[in-house]
């Protein structure tokens, strides 16, 4: 494998990750081991080559098909990341409690988790906006026109969603 091509590849892989919102340490918490950060940075740097057999599994871990992995293909969508879902907590705190209670006491886990206390916004990820899908027994897409309809979330956000229902 040439190094141009490595890195091309490792762009990709860097790509995919990073979409995903995780860290090189957080494909190796979520994988339970089975991806080392250190061999995942290497491949993305290019240091490293790939095997096929590799390439598929990480493609598998990540949820993509292969050729979004291989350089040269052009990936319908993946070339733009989806916007961020970013919470208006000000907002928030102005929704009545009976509906948004949920939505707060997980925004403040996540607080709590990065020691991030701005109060004024916070990122959230794709997997959280799931996980409060589930809790509100919605869609994510349901969820996000409820979350834009309350001012907590931009209108931006939907993309995010039809990015992921494609």
């Amino acid at each position: 494998m040439s190094s141009e091509y490595a890195k091309q590849l490792g762009a990709k892989l860097r790509a995919i990750r990073t979409q995903q919102g995780l860290s090189l340490h957080g494909v190796e918490e979520k994988s339970q081991g089975r991806w080392k950060a250190v061999v995942v940075g290497s491949y993305e740097r290019g240091d490293r080559a790939v095997t096929v057999q590799r390439l598929a599994e990480l493609a598998d871990f990540y949820g993509v098909p292969v050729q979004e992995l291989l350089p040269g293909s052009t990936p319908g969508g993946a070339a733009e990341p989806p916007p961020k879902l970013v919470l208006d907590l000000e907002r928030l705190a102005h929704v009545p409690s009976e509906k948004a209670g949920p939505l707060q006491r997980y925004a403040a886990t996540i607080q709590s988790q990065r020691g991030d206390y701005n109060g004024k916004v916070l990122s959230i990820r794709q997997d959280d906006l799931r996980t409060l899908a589930v809790i509100y027994d919605q869609s994510p897409s349901v969820l996000t026109e409820q979350l834009i309809s309350w001012g907590v979330l931009d209108a931006d956000a939907r993309r995010a969603v039809q990015h992921e229902d494609a």
